[in-house]
């Protein structure tokens, strides 16, 4: 079983809204410093968000999500969202939910976490 439960993708067209989650699939996982990437076909997997709540230091937003995007996590719930407003067809990607200790050109890499979801922004 994949430590994280990733949900929420769909289609929406541009302007609109989409809440991604990722869930934790059991207690021992440890959400501090959980980051959302996407990945754009013929792109490298890139990092979008990174949660900073439970560490030392600010929230981390990709410049091309900056102040459309807004990430968050529940302590609770041990769930990480990332509300994506004002959504653009660019945004349209593959997006996972991970905490990797290197950086991956291909986020496939970050399956082993969980299985992505996928956006897709219509003009």
């Amino acid at each position: 079983e994949v430590p994280l439960v990733v949900s929420g993708g769909g289609s929406v067209q541009a302007g609109g809204s989409l809440r991604l989650s990722c869930r934790a699939s059991r207690g021992s996982v440890d959400m501090t410093g959980m980051g959302w990437y996407r990945q754009v076909p013929g792109k490298d997997c890139e990092l979008v968000a990174k949660d900073m709540s439970l560490s030392i230091g600010p929230t981390y937003y990709a410049e091309s999500v900056e102040g459309r995007f807004t990430i968050s996590l529940d302590s609770d719930k041990k769930t990480v969202y990332l509300q994506m407003n004002s959504l653009k067809p660019e945004d349209s990607a593959e997006y996972y939910c991970a905490n990797p200790t290197v950086h991956y050109r291909d986020c496939r890499a970050l399956e082993a976490w969980g299985l992505g979801t996928l956006v897709t922004v219509s003009s």
